[in-house]
């Protein structure tokens, strides 16, 4: 009998039980998978018939076929894992990794640009008039201004920080900068 005469009675069969009998409340006792949802578990070694037999799977010779093989998650063929690549981190916790901890930038930017394109002449800009303008919306983080971009109004910027040329075109367009403390 063929594979596909075989699946055909199958399902007509499937078909007439489901006609004879009557709908079933859903519960825990009636609660199957999806059909073609799971898999019955591979049996090697069972007979050169069942298609995994003699060398069960795994081919011929070599490091793969033989017991105790490297085929963990983790194995990278030899080369360096990724766990032995990665940065190690050391110290209390919320140092993150102490190596790094020097170059890692603690303020948030804000453009000239962006004051620019947001504020009138003659403004004094502050770090909470920024946040309702939807600039350095990190509540605590101190804010840095740079210079990308041109000005032309003059403002008056008050921020903890300024980098030196956006020092230079705040004051160049008639502005001022004033740093906070903290």
């Amino acid at each position: 009998m063929s594979p596909a005469s075989r699946s055909t009675r199958s399902t007509a069969k499937r078909a007439a039980s489901a006609e004879q009998e009557p709908e079933q409340r859903v519960g825990l006792h009636s609660l199957k998978p999806a059909p073609g949802s799971r898999r019955p578990r591979k049996r090697v070694g069972r007979g050169e018939g069942s298609g995994t037999g003699k060398t069960s799977g795994r081919g011929q010779k070599g490091a793969g076929s033989r017991s105790g093989a490297k085929s963990r998650a983790r194995f990278e063929g030899g080369q360096m894992p990724i766990h032995m690549r990665m940065r190690k981190l050391r110290g209390p916790n919320m140092k993150k990794s102490m190596p790094f901890e020097m170059f890692r930038t603690h303020t948030q930017p804000v453009n000239v640009s962006d004051l620019e394109s947001r504020f009138d002449a003659g403004t004094e800009v502050t770090v909470e008039l920024m946040q309702s303008k939807g600039l350095a919306t990190r509540k605590g983080v101190p804010v840095k201004v740079l210079a990308k971009g041109d000005l032309s109004k003059a403002l008056t910027v008050h921020a903890h920080a300024f980098s030196a040329a956006a020092r230079e075109r705040i004051e160049a367009a008639g502005g001022a900068c004033n740093t906070l403390e903290g």
